[in-house]
C-alpha cells in the first residue's frame, strides 16, 4: 500500500500568483501606450466556427452561440463580421419594395432592386405623380379639348336630329306630331290641324279615320323604337370616341412625362413592367386625377402627406444605404418585430389596408446579411420559433397576419408576394437551452448546424497576459475612461485569475472586467487622479464587496454572538470543522460548518441524517456512501462493523448538497470509531473516492477565507489553518490578508493527497495505513487511529459473539 509523508504547510508563494507582465515591454507604462486589440482573446474555437458558418452558403448553416452571459459572444461576432465580411467583394445586396398588383390589389407584388435604387424609384414615382396630378387636369381643361369634345357631341346630336327629322316629316304627312315630354321621352300625337285631338274630339271622328290614325301611330312607334335603339348605339359610339379622346389626351401627357423614367430604368425589367402597368392603370383610373368622385378621391389620397393617389406609392420595405452586409440585432423578438406586419388605417370611419401599410421585420432588414437574436427571448414569445423555422426551411419571407393564423378567421386581408430569404441567423444562448432544443426539436440540428462554443477561461501565460492587457486597453479606449498604469493592469489580471478560480487561467467573462474598469474609473475620478492605479482597483473591489455582502455579514455576526456554535481551538471527539460555500445571485462566500458523528452498537450502517430529513441532495448522499465504502474496506473486510454511525451537519436548516465534505465526514467518523479527539483549530474541505484519495472541490478560495474570518472572530492562534486537496493548490488566489498571515506563520494551509493525511493532521496520531496486513486479516499498529478503531471493533465483535453463544 502506498505510504504518504507528513504534510507541511504551503508557502505564501503558492497561495497567490502575481502578474509580472514580462511579455509587455517596459516602455508600455499604461494603456495609453498600448494599442487596443480587435480580437476577443481566448475565443479562437468560437471564431473559427463563425468563420466556417459564414463561408457556407448552403441551407441550414446557421449558428448557435453557446456561452454564459457576459462572455462577449455578441461583441466577438460583431467584430468579426465588421472586419471580415464573407464574400465581401461579390456580395450583392438588394432593396425590397412592395407595389400594388394592378390585376389583383389583394396580392401586392415585390420589386427586387439593386441596393440604393428603392428610395430613388420611390422619389421618381412621387415626382411623376405630383406632376400628373397637375398636368392631367390641365390637359382636360383647355379650349382644344373642349372643341374636340363639342365636335363629337355635335356629330352625335346631328345624327340624332337627322333621324328624328325624317320621322317627324313622315308623321306630319299622316297628321301626327312627334313631341318630347317633360320627362324626356318621345310621344306621337294625332293632330287636328294645329291642335292635338282631345279624347272627345277623337271619339267624334269616323271609325275609318280613327283606325287610319291609330295604324299610322303604331307604324311610327315601331320606327321610333328603331331610331331610339340607334340612339343608344350612337351614344355608346360617342362615349367610346370620347373615352378614346380622353385616353389619347392622357397618353400624350403620360408619354411626355414617363418616357425619361422608362429610359432611366430600362435595365431593370421588373421596374419596366411596373411602369407599363402603372401607365395602363392611370388611363383606367383618370377619375383619381380629374377629381370627378370626391368621396372616392378622398379615400384614395387618405393618410398621405403628399397629394398623390395611394395606389401608385412605392413602399420601400428595405432600402440599403451601402453595399456593406446588413447586421441586425433584434432586442425584442416578438412575431411582428421579426416577421413584419400589415397596419390598418382609419379614414372617416372606414378601416382599410393596402400594400403601402406593410411594415418590415428584422428578417427583412437583415436579408442578405446576419440577424442576431437571444435564444431564450425567441422561445418565450408565442409562434416566433415556429415562424423562424418555417422561414429558414422555405427560404422565403411570407407576410401573414398573426391574428388570422391564431383565430383561424376568414377575414379578408392582404396576401403579399413572398420575398426570397438569404440570411444567417445567430442564436445567442446558454448550454441548457441548447440541450433542450437538441432534445425536443428534431428540426433544430438541421437548421442550426454550427455550434460556436465560447470558452469561460483561457490559459494564463506571459503571452496571454500581454494580450489581456491589450483587451483591457480596448475597453478603456472604447469607453473613454482614464488609462490604467501597469500596476492596475496587473491587479485586474490577478482579479481575472481569481474569477477563473485558477492560478493558471484567466477569466473570459468580459462583462466582469468591463464593470470593474468602470468602477475603478469612478474611484480614480472621485479622488481627481489622472490615471487608474492598483489602489483604485482595490477600492472598486472593496466597494463592490460592501454592496453585495449583507448575507455574509449576517452569517459572520452569528459567529460573533455565538448563535452558530463553532470552536476554533481545543479538541473534540467525532466533531470536525468542514467548509461550505454560500452563494447568492451576485456573490459567494465561505463559512465553516460543524459536522458531528456519533456511534452506537448496531449493524454497521451509516445514517445520513441530512438525507433522512430530505435536507441532503443526491451528491451529498453519494459522498456519504463513498466514505462508508472506504471505511468498510479498511475496518470491515472480514467481519461486519458492529457500529451504527449517525452523521449530520449541525445547525443546518437549509438544503445541503455536494460531496466536498466527504473527507471531513470520514475524519469525524474515524474519530468517533477510535475515540480520539480532533483539532478544532483546523478546518477541512475536499471530497474523496473509494480508495481514500483526495479529490478537488470548488470554491476553495472562499472556503479558506471564510474560516480565516471566523478565526479572527473567535480569536487568532498560529496553529489554525485549513486542509485542502493537493489538486486544489492551482486554484488558490487568496486575499492579501490571508497570504500575509501565512507568510508570517499566523495561519496554515495544508494540501493533502489522501484522507489518511488529514486524519493524521487533525488527530496528531498516525493513521496506521502504512503497515501491510498479514494473512487474511489486516492489522494496524495499536497506537494508530485505525489500530485503535480496529481494537474497539474487535472487542464489540467478541462481546456480540459471546452474547449469541449465551455465555
Amino acid at each position: 500500500m502506498k505510504t504518504f509523508p507528513l504534510v507541511s504547510p504551503l508557502s505564501s508563494d503558492q497561495l497567490y500568483r502575481t502578474s509580472e507582465l514580462s511579455d509587455l515591454a517596459p516602455e508600455f507604462k499604461s494603456t495609453k501606450n498600448l494599442s487596443p486589440i480587435n480580437e476577443i482573446v481566448g475565443q479562437e474555437r468560437a471564431q473559427q466556427a463563425v468563420e466556417f458558418a459564414m463561408s457556407m452558403k448552403d441551407k441550414g448553416y446557421n449558428i448557435y452561440a453557446i456561452g454564459r452571459n457576459g462572455l462577449g459572444k455578441r461583441t466577438m461576432v460583431l467584430r468579426y463580421l465588421n472586419r471580415h465580411e464573407p464574400n465581401g467583394n461579390g456580395h450583392t445586396l438588394y432593396d425590397w419594395c412592395y407595389v400594388i398588383n394592378f390585376d389583383e390589389a389583394r396580392t401586392p407584388k415585390v420589386l427586387k432592386l439593386p441596393a440604393g435604387t428603392g428610395m430613388e424609384l420611390k422619389k421618381d414615382i412621387e415626382k411623376l405623380m405630383l406632376r400628373l396630378v397637375k398636368a392631367l387636369p390641365l390637359a382636360f381643361d383647355n379650349e382644344m379639348y373642349y372643341s374636340r369634345a363639342e365636335k363629337l357631341k355635335g356629330l352625335l346630336a346631328q345624327k340624332q336630329e337627322s333621324a328624328l327629322l325624317g320621322l317627324t316629316n313622315e308623321a306630319k304627312e299622316s297628321s301626327i306630331s312627334l313631341t318630347i315630354t317633360p320627362q324626356g321621352s318621345y310621344e306621337l300625337v294625332a293632330m287636328n290641324g294645329e291642335e292635338p285631338y282631345t279624347e272627345e274630339s277623337f271619339a267624334q271622328l269616323p271609325k275609318k279615320n280613327q283606325d287610319k290614325l291609330e295604324t299610322a301611330i303604331t307604324s311610327l312607334e315601331s320606327k321610333l323604337r328603331v331610331i331610339v335603339r340607334k340612339f343608344t348605339v350612337w351614344e355608346e359610339e360617342y362615349s367610346e370616341k370620347q373615352l378614346k379622346h380622353d385616353e389619347q389626351v392622357a397618353q400624350d401627357v403620360l408619354a411626355h412625362l414617363t418616357d425619361k423614367l422608362k429610359d432611366k430604368y430600362s435595365s431593370l425589367p421588373a421596374v419596366k413592367s411596373y411602369l407599363s402597368g402603372m401607365h395602363k392603370d392611370v388611363i383606367d383610373n383618370l377619375d383619381l386625377f380629374l377629381e370627378e368622385n370626391e368621396e372616392q378621391l378622398a379615400l384614395s389620397y387618405a393618410s398621405l402627406d403628399k397629394k398623390m393617389p395611394r395606389r401608385y406609392q412605392i413602399n420601400v420595405l428595405v432600402g440599403q444605404d451601402t453595399e456593406k452586409m446588413p447586421i441586425h440585432i433584434e432586442e425584442t423578438p416578438n412575431y411582428h418585430s421579426i416577421f413584419g406586419y400589415i397596419e390598418n388605417a382609419t379614414f372617416k370611419g372606414t378601416i382599410f389596408s393596402d400594400f403601402s401599410l406593410i411594415r418590415p421585420g428584422s428578417l427583412h432588414k437583415a436579408n442578405g446579411g446576419v440577424l442576431m437574436i437571444d435564444a431564450i427571448k425567441v422561445l418565450e414569445q408565442p409562434y416566433v420559433w415556429d415562424g423562424l423555422k418555417r422561414a429558414l426551411r422555405s427560404r422565403k419571407l411570407s407576410l401573414s397576419s398573426l391574428e388570422r393564423e391564431v383565430t383561424l378567421s376568414g377575414t379578408i386581408s392582404l396576401d403579399p408576394e413572398a420575398i426570397p430569404l438569404d440570411i444567417k441567423i445567430i442564436l445567442l444562448g446558454d448550454y441548457q437551452t441548447y440541450q433542450l432544443l437538441q432534445h425536443y426539436d428534431p428540426e433544430f440540428s438541421e437548421l442550426f448546424r454550427v455550434t460556436a462554443d465560447f470558452e469561460d477561461v483561457m490559459p494564463r501565460t506571459q503571452k496571454s497576459e500581454a494580450q489581456y492587457a491589450q483587451f483591457i486597453s480596448s475597453i478603456i479606449h472604447g469607453n473613454k475612461m482614464l488609462h490604467c498604469d501597469r500596476g492596475a493592469i496587473k491587479r485586474i489580471i490577478e482579479f481575472s485569475s481569481r474569477q477563473a478560480d485558477d492560478q493558471n487561467k484567466l477569466s473570459l467573462h468580459s462583462a466582469d472586467i468591463a464593470n470593474l474598469l468602470r468602477e475603478s474609473n469612478y474611484c480614480a475620478r472621485a479622488v481627481k487622479a489622472n490615471m487608474i492605479r492598483a489602489s483604485h482597483v482595490d477600492q472598486a473591489l472593496h466597494n463592490h464587496e460592501l454592496r453585495v455582502c449583507r448575507l455574509k455579514d449576517n452569517v459572520m455576526q452569528s459567529f460573533v454572538n455565538g448563535t452558530t456554535l463553532i470552536s476554533t481551538q481545543a479538541h473534540a471527539i467525532g466533531q470536525v470543522n468542514a467548509l461550505s460555500v454560500i452563494a447568492t445571485s451576485d456573490h459567494q462566500f465561505g463559512a465553516p460548518n460543524r459536522i458531528t458523528a456519533t456511534t452506537a452498537y448496531g449493524e454497521g450502517k451509516v445514517f445520513d441524517i441530512e438525507r433522512k430529513v430530505e435536507l441532503g441532495g443526491s451528491l451529498h448522499s453519494k459522498g456519504v456512501m463513498i466514505l462508508s465504502a472506504y471505511l468498510a474496506s479498511i475496518l470491515g473486510k472480514t467481519a461486519k462493523i458492529p457500529l451504527t454511525t449517525h452523521l449530520t451537519f449541525e445547525q443546518s436548516y437549509g438544503g445541503v448538497d455536494g460531496d466536498s465534505a466527504s473527507m471531513a465526514e470520514l475524519c469525524a467518523m474515524a474519530s468517533a470509531f477510535s475515540q480520539q479527539p480532533i483539532r478544532q483549530d483546523i478546518a477541512i474541505t475536499g471530497s474523496m473516492n473509494q480508495f481514500g484519495e483526495a479529490q478537488p472541490i470548488g470554491g476553495v478560495n472562499e472556503k479558506i477565507e471564510g474560516f480565516f474570518d471566523v478565526c479572527a472572530i473567535k480569536g487568532r492562534k498560529a496553529t489554525q489553518g485549513v486542509i485542502i486537496p493537493q489538486s486544489n493548490v492551482q486554484n488558490l488566489m487568496l486575499r492579501k490578508d490571508v497570504v500575509e498571515a501565512v507568510k508570517k506563520g499566523k495561519f496554515n494551509i495544508w494540501a493533502i493527497e489522501h484522507v489518511t493525511q488529514a486524519i493524521e493532521l487533525l488527530t496528531g496520531i498516525p493513521s496506521g495505513m502504512n503497515v501491510k496486513g498479514s494473512g487474511k486479516k489486516a492489522s494496524y499498529p495499536d497506537n494508530s487511529i485505525f489500530g485503535m478503531a480496529q481494537a474497539r471493533l474487535e472487542k464489540l465483535r467478541e462481546k456480540h459473539s459471546r452474547v449469541r453463544k449465551g455465555e
